[in-house]
């Protein structure tokens, strides 16, 4: 049912992160309308000067002041060209930058008698590292600048502080050299291998305590992609020490510095339950903590994926997350109108939520609201979040009041869910609730629909209705008055509280028919004869018979003494048709007559749509409590929103209980459908005393039949 949120090397930028890094100070020192001029000039103006500059790579790495400077600006351009316009990345490949750039990466030979100084030192392998890093952003150049031999040299470069200078452009160059082995390994798992197996790893691990926070920053930032999905690399950054500095660096008062830290820890800990183990033993949680506070969305959003993935260690560290002030700026979190950091928090709310004690903390901190209302977003991801959230706050039976009390079940109900994960979790946390609907839950419940605003008892009748065992319908809309709070609801005059009324009773009319299913016909007060079909207007034994539409119906009296209380009282009593021979029968039709004295003689007939109604008025003429029945049962099945009204109208012609609660039943069932009727509400507002006496009488029954089941 859940889903763990994707782990991305680096995701928190519009740009991948590590890429296409901003020239910073004394990063470019070309004048901005010299490369504007080329880029504007047209394709050939492009290859000229991406050739030119390349030849000057070529024929410049010595020592002397002119080829330094000359190289320098040569690294300038081409690293400017990449950077403002990626699909320039083809072109300078194609013309023979990579090698030339290459050679760049290491100080020409340097003899020391020939200068006194190194003119531009570091400014050249800086510059060269910074253009192949930007021409990393293209994957199928990956490989070839690694191939081409640069992971050496890159590596090289991140020791320049070994002899124990220390200038900025020694800081620049180690930058842009981490920087470089970040593009040259995003998603690329080959590529994080031979950065190991060149040694990178240990001189970025020391990095990470360099004086020059962005060395650090940058150092951090290769770390977490070489960390990404890389067991070997993951094990050899722990071995080399770097958790305990990483953690201090969770405090750092630089946003950038922490968010880079927190994203390292994270990728160590992905997949990896050992690492997770040493990481929390070595302090790590509460920094985390911290930085779910942190003015730094991105440092929040790792935060909070992080303290996900701690929580699935065990439940003690599920109760120290909350124990150490977790929840509350989770919660806020959900708030904030950044979508990854709502996944994130409802992701680390939903890990939490599966210790019992967390799920009442969650819940009692405000949480209920916020993850509701996340189930309106329309991203996959953050939806199902919040759902497998909720699904846990579900299961603490102290919850259940809280989730209806601020209309969660409504929201679950009614939600538009975009995965079926997501509808099969909603699914099963309404499951959930439905379990904890008795006991102190229920009182709890029930105390609400008492003392609550209108509105709360409202709320209450509805889930009620939907969830409450029926064992305890009777309770709760009888004896409690639940029904008439959901019969107001059907007579209010906004459509969105008639239709959910409409809901409710129609869920409570099914429970309540499982228990007690449409009643049978009821027996007659004397034993029946059924003569058979052999006998239907046979002349054999005849002692009556009847005359319809000018037609002779013979008949048997005491087939029809048996049969009802009309036909006992036509006979026995002191009407004139009691001694007669014949009878004639007004207002019938012979079809309608012949099917309600096969009725009689069988006790069964085949029933037409097209004659049921008139057999319907036959059978309440003649008292016959079975055939009216199967009439109103054939009658009910042809109930339809053009038809409703008529059909509500002829039940009530004729007392036909059975065609009534059809009619009810359809009304609840298609209220939605039947809202645009101009004669809608005049129906509902006739039919709603029905329906009182209709739930009154079916949970009253409902009950009843519970109760004998169970003796």
């Amino acid at each position: 049912m859940e889903q763990q949120p994707e782990r991305r090397e680096g995701w928190s930028f519009p740009e991948r992160k590590g890429q296409k890094r901003k020239l910073e100070e004394g990063a470019a020192a070309v004048e901005d309308r010299e490369i504007s001029a080329v880029t504007t000039d047209g394709g050939q103006a492009l290859v000229s000067e991406v050739a030119a500059q390349v030849s000057v790579l070529n024929s410049a790495f010595s020592w002397q002041e002119s080829d330094r400077a000359a190289a320098k600006r040569a690294t300038q351009v081409l690293a400017e060209l990449a950077k403002n316009a990626e699909d320039l990345v083809n072109l300078i490949v194609d013309g023979g930058a990579v090698p030339a750039l290459m050679t760049h990466l290491q100080a020409p030979p340097y003899n020391g008698g020939d200068l006194a100084e190194k003119p531009f030192e570091h400014e050249v392998e800086k510059g060269s590292a910074f253009a192949l890093g930007l021409l990393a952003i293209k994957p199928e150049y990956q490989k070839l600048i690694v191939d081409k031999g640069a992971l050496p040299h890159l590596v090289n470069l991140l020791k320049r502080n070994k002899g124990g200078s220390s200038s900025r452009a020694v800081n620049s160059v180690i930058r842009r050299a981490a920087d470089a082995i970040t593009n040259l390994a995003h998603e690329n798992s080959s590529i994080k291998t031979r950065v190991r197996m060149e040694g990178g790893i240990p001189p970025l691990v020391e990095l990470l305590e360099f004086s020059d926070s962005k060395v650090q920053r940058a150092a951090a930032g290769a770390l977490r992609t070489l960390a990404f999905k890389n067991d070997d690399n993951k094990n050899q950054i722990v071995e080399c020490n770097a958790l305990p500095t990483l953690i201090l660096m969770l405090g750092s008062e630089d946003a950038a510095i922490h968010y880079e830290a927190v994203g390292v820890i994270g990728n160590l800990v992905h997949s990896s339950p050992h690492i997770k183990k040493e990481v929390l033993a070595a302090g790590a949680l509460q920094p985390v903590i911290g930085l779910l506070s942190s003015c730094c969305p991105e440092s929040q959003r790792e935060a909070a994926l992080l303290l996900g993935q701690f929580a699935s260690t065990d439940s003690d560290c599920k109760v120290h997350i909350v124990q150490r002030g977790a929840v509350r700026p989770l919660i806020e979190m959900l708030q904030s109108p950044d979508v990854q950091l709502k996944e994130m928090s409802a992701f680390a709310l939903g890990r939490l939520a599966q210790d019992a004690h967390n799920q009442a903390g969650i819940a009692h901190s405000g949480g209920l609201g916020p993850l509701l209302k996340l189930l309106d977003s329309r991203n996959g991801s953050l939806q199902h979040n919040a759902a497998f959230a909720l699904y846990g706050l579900a299961d603490n039976e102290d919850n259940v009041s809280d989730f209806i009390r601020v209309g969660g079940i409504q929201k679950l109900q009614d939600g538009e869910f975009i995965v079926q994960a997501t509808k099969d979790c909603v699914s099963k946390t309404l499951k959930r609730l439905e379990e904890k609907i008795h006991g102190r839950a229920l009182r709890h419940l029930l105390y609400l629909m008492h003392i609550s605003e209108k509105s709360i008892q409202r709320r209450v009748a509805l889930a009620l209705a939907h969830l409450c065992s029926p064992e305890d319908q009777r309770t709760i809309f009888i004896d409690d008055n639940g029904l008439e709070l959901l019969l107001g609801l059907l007579g209010s005059t906004n459509t969105k509280q008639q239709l959910d009324g409409a809901a409710a009773l129609y869920k409570l009319a099914n429970k309540s028919m499982a228990l007690s299913p449409v009643d049978a016909p009821p027996p007659s007060p004397t034993q029946r004869v059924y003569l058979g079909e052999q006998y239907v207007n046979n002349a054999t034994l005849s002692d009556v018979t009847f005359l319809v539409e000018g037609r002779t119906f013979y008949a048997h009296r005491i087939c029809l003494l048996a049969s009802s209380d009309a036909f006992r009282a036509m006979f026995d009593g002191g009407y004139r048709e009691k001694d007669a021979r014949d009878i004639e029968i007004p207002n019938i039709k012979w079809e309608v007559f012949e099917l309600m004295m096969r009725f009689i003689y069988t006790g069964s007939v085949d029933i037409t749509t097209e004659i049921s109604k008139d057999l319907l008025r036959a059978a309440d003429q003649y008292l016959l409590d079975g055939l009216k029945r199967l009439c109103e049962y054939t009658i009910a099945q042809d109930i339809t929103l053009e038809s409703i009204g008529v059909m509500y109208e002829l039940s009530e012609a004729f007392h036909a209980m059975s065609l009534k609660q059809a009619c009810i039943l359809f009304i609840l069932e298609h209220f939605d459908k039947l809202s645009s009727r101009p004669w809608q509400n005049e129906l509902v507002q006739r039919t709603i005393p029905e329906i009182r006496e209709y739930f009154c009488r079916a949970l009253t029954k409902s009950t009843t039949n519970l109760q004998s089941l169970r003796l």
